[in-house]
């Protein structure tokens, strides 16, 4: 049989199932890392729990997981389709012990991002049995241990640099920077902001997941934004891409002396957690105007101060 020519995932995903089988099996035979991540975002989009529905930042990263474990298996010398059974918690040991290549990093990958490579390395052994090419599960007990020092600790939330910032930002980076510590946007969901989506004193937002939620917008994050004027005729307010955002803001923080204290976007969302639950002592309201499924990752948002209970105890 003639393989015809495989440009994406949506292709892969209407082959016949001998076609599909045929040409999976040669790409992991190959070590074909580009036409492994195209089967995995096959089977992400068609026959996953969220299908078509797989945000693009998921496909992304698992894109990023699958080339990663393909070229350590590679070099390491694992047959993709017949792993050992111990080859999964090798893969795991490799990443705990791989030191970090991050800008301005020490030390080695964090649990979570461990654990981001192991779900991508999880989801591309899903879709070769999808395509029915293996039966092999080598991540079926390979866990990564969970990071005991909180995430609240190690990437705490701005607090008085979002005021030192904003007067060295331009129009458009201030209200990117208030919609995150103000609005509690996630940066993309941010960036992805259009004038129609602004309802006087609220804001839709899609989030994770394809998610909708309406946010109140406080007077300074309207503010901002009211006098913005759109990027295109789509109404879109910004048209950076996410490193594109992080250099500007990077450059502001910077300028305002606070460069040592650049931790990301994601310190400006837990900046509105913490503000929002010292005025409201409330999980729940905080974790629906952040968009959580969960009360549980809200607490991780927020900064308790050590004596948040001192005077309710001070009588006991």
């Amino acid at each position: 049989m003639t393989l015809v020519q495989l440009r994406n995932a949506v292709t892969i995903a209407g082959l016949d199932d001998r076609a599909l089988r045929v040409r999976a099996v040669e790409a992991a035979s190959t070590y074909d890392d580009d036409m492994l991540i195209m089967v995995t975002h096959a089977y992400m989009t068609s026959a996953s729990r969220k299908g078509a529905r797989t945000s693009r930042r998921t496909l992304e990263a698992y894109a990023l997981a699958v080339r990663d474990f393909v070229r350590w298996a590679q070099d390491s010398g694992v047959q993709l389709l017949r792993p050992g059974r111990r080859d999964g918690g090798r893969y795991v040991a490799h990443l705990q012990t791989r030191p970090s290549l991050g800008r301005g990093r020490s030390g080695h990958l964090s649990a979570a991002t461990a654990a981001g490579y192991v779900a991508g390395a999880r989801a591309l052994y899903r879709a070769l049995s999808w395509a029915g090419a293996t039966d092999a599960h080598p991540f079926q007990d390979a866990h990564v241990a969970p990071d005991p020092t909180p995430g609240i600790v190690k990437n705490p939330p701005y607090m008085h640099e979002i005021d030192a910032v904003l007067p060295h930002c331009d129009a458009r980076l201030a209200a990117l920077l208030l919609l995150c510590a103000h609005a509690g946007l996630r940066v993309s969901e941010a960036l992805d902001v259009r004038r129609a989506d602004l309802h006087g004193a609220s804001l839709t937002v899609r989030g994770k997941g394809s998610k909708v939620r309406r946010v109140p917008l406080g007077r300074r994050v309207r503010s901002a934004l009211d006098t913005l004027p759109p990027v295109d005729d789509g109404g879109r307010l910004f048209d950076w891409k996410y490193a594109q955002a992080t250099y500007r803001m990077r450059k502001a923080f910077r300028a305002a002396g606070h460069g040592e204290a650049w931790r990301g976007f994601h310190a400006a969302r837990k900046h509105s957690g913490t503000r929002l639950y010292t005025a409201t002592r409330d999980f729940t309201r905080v974790g629906l105007f952040l968009g959580h499924a969960s009360v549980d990752t809200t607490r991780r948002y927020v900064a308790v101060q050590d004596d948040d209970v001192a005077a309710e105890v001070e009588f006991f």
